[in-house]
């Protein structure tokens, strides 16, 4: 891990700044519109999605802590989860959950050893910053709060790794 602090970097959110309109292969105005409202439509559902896949993460989360199962397939379990959770985020405006998850995940894939309370640690961590950010609905790049919030999982998992 690097000495500088994150970085929030948020994507462009409308299909018409990632697509070619006009010319060959390009994507036709009125689909492109319907796309947008489709997608602007299911924004309200996101929050929903992101809560079901917190308490999904909650309870592999509780049997790892419990010791009720293998910590590693574990892990690989909140890994899968979480990269739901990093594709998901930036599409409806909630870019922290893609930077937390991946995060997350990256730190699940480049450990070198086996689970133990230090991981455990982090993975809890993240999993408490992403309630943080659903319950506070911290869109966008979360403002001050986002930003202590990535700085300290980041000093977090640096002093773990």
């Amino acid at each position: 891990m690097s000495d500088q602090a994150g970085k929030v970097i948020k994507p462009p959110n409308t299909l018409s700044q990632k697509v070619t309109v006009g010319g060959p292969g390009a994507v036709d105005a009125a689909a492109l519109e319907r796309a947008e409202t489709v997608i602007s439509d299911l924004a309200g559902d996101y929050v929903n999605w992101a809560k079901d896949d917190i308490k999904r993460l909650e309870g592999v989360f509780a049997d790892m802590k419990g010791g009720s199962g293998d910590n590693d397939k574990l892990a690989q379990d909140i890994f899968q989860i979480s990269h739901d959770i990093k594709g998901q985020g930036g599409s409806f405006d909630y870019p922290l959950m893609t930077i937390i998850g991946g995060q997350l995940c990256a730190f699940i894939d480049k450990r070198e050893k086996a689970v133990d309370a230090g991981a455990v640690e982090v993975i809890g961590l993240h999993i408490n910053a992403m309630q943080l950010v659903i319950a506070q609905a911290l869109t966008g790049d979360g403002g001050k709060i986002g930003d202590q919030l990535l700085t300290g999982l980041e000093k977090v998992i640096e002093k773990r790794s």
